[in-house]
Order: structure tokens, then sequence, then C-alpha cells
């Protein structure tokens, strides 16, 4: 009896890891039934890479946080079980997922020019992609959450912002997530033109100029980044590079 209990209790304690692994090899699975086994595991671990970055933000913080979940050709999630104590904590959080998501993405790149491999330089421009798309100003996107610390009224510009990516790149994949999140965005926008805060919390919106400053400008230089790098690895694709 207490043998069995020992190992229900060592099976709840792994319980968040066999979610996020699970939930791994189901989107890999996904993925290589499109796009090939090798390039699925390198965007899978990339997007692990992007969410162990809002994880370990999170964490730093002394936060509450679930291990990342993944849902194939929408992406992947880590649960705030404790909510953000202000904007500058959310911004913080938000920021960390693209900021190491990127690193990741560069990572791969070097590795794909030094070894000269298209493989891994598509897994490198994927990456990129993601973490730009993520930075798009409108909750509950990563950019929506960074940019609140200036203001939530910047989600009214996120919004057809949003709809003009999937008008320039009509992915079943984008339409899919504008679905998804079309809620979501909707109530952030309704708050955003009303002007409301958390009623838990009314000086939640609350920050310093130094932290409004710091935010804005990393978020416009990695926004910046991004885009240039995006451009530069999209031509050296069509350029037939590897």
């Amino acid at each position: 009896m207490i043998k069995t209990l020992l190992l229900i209790l060592n099976a709840a304690k792994l319980g968040p890891f066999i979610k996020t692994g699970g939930t791994m090899l189901i989107s890999v699975v996904a993925y290589a039934f499109v796009f090939g086994p090798w390039y699925a595991v390198g965007v899978v671990a990339l997007l692990f890479a992007h969410e162990m970055g809002h994880f370990v933000s999170a964490r730093r913080l002394g936060l509450d946080v679930g291990a990342p979940t993944f849902i194939p050709f929408v992406g992947a999630w880590v649960e705030l079980k404790d909510a953000p104590l202000s904007v500058a904590q959310e911004a913080r959080i938000a920021f960390a997922g693209p900021f190491v998501g990127t690193a990741a993405a560069l990572a791969v790149l070097f590795a794909g020019l030094g070894a000269d491999s298209r493989l891994l330089i598509a897994i490198a421009y994927a990456g990129l992609v993601l973490n730009l798309f993520n930075l798009v100003p409108v909750t509950p996107f990563d950019g929506g959450r960074i940019v609140a610390i200036l203001s939530p009224k910047i989600w009214l510009l996120g919004a057809p912002i949003l709809v003009g990516i999937f008008l320039w790149i009509p992915s079943p994949m984008f339409l899919l997530v504008l679905v998804l999140f079309a809620p979501t965005v909707w109530r952030g926008i309704k708050a955003a033109w009303r002007g409301e805060v958390p009623e838990d919390n009314p000086r939640y919106y609350e920050a310093s100029r130094a932290d409004r400053l710091r935010y804005a400008g990393n978020y416009l230089l990695l926004l910046a980044f991004l885009c240039i790098m995006t451009y530069q690895v999209h031509k050296m694709l069509q350029g037939g590079a590897g």
C-alpha cells in the first residue's frame, strides 16, 4: 500500500513533465506530416526555448507558473497561476519569451551557416518569424503585453496590424490563430477603448518612467532586429543557401 502511494506521488510530480513532453511529441508528429521530421523537431525546440523564457522570468519574479503546453499549428503557452502584480512585471515576462526565442533562432542560424545546412537555416527562419509574429502589439500576444506598459490603447492599433498580416500572408495557420484568439483580442480591445483596469488591482497600469522607456526601447529594438533578420534570412533561402 505504501509503495503504491509513493508511486502515485512520484507520478504526480512528473505530471508537468509528462504534459509538456507529451504535447511536444504530438506537435512534432503533426508538423512532421507536413514539413518533415527534422524540421518539426527544430521548430518545436525553438517554441520550447521561447516558452522557457516566459517560464524562467515568471519564476524569478516568484510567480507560480505551469509547464509549457503545445498545440500543433497554434503554438505553445505557459499558464501563469499567479497573476503579475503590475504591468511592469507582465512586460518583463512577456519580453523574455521572444528575447530567448530570438537568441535560440540565431544560434540555429549560425549553426546552419557554419554547416552550410539549408535545413537549419529554414528552421532558424521559422523561429524568427514566430517571434516576430508574437510581437504584434495586441493582447494576448507578447507584443500586446509589452506595449501595455505604455498604454493598453496601443492594442487598438495592433488589431488591424494582425488582420493586415493575414491579408499579406494568407496562411491557414494564421487564420486558425486569428479564429482561436479573436474573443481574447476583442475583449482586450473593448477594455482598452473603455480604459478599464483590473478591479482587484486599480493601480496595475501604473509604472515608472524608467520602466516605460526601457520596455518601449527593448520592444522597438527587438522588433526592428527581427524585421531585418527575417528579411535577410528569407533572402538567403531564396538564393539557395546550403
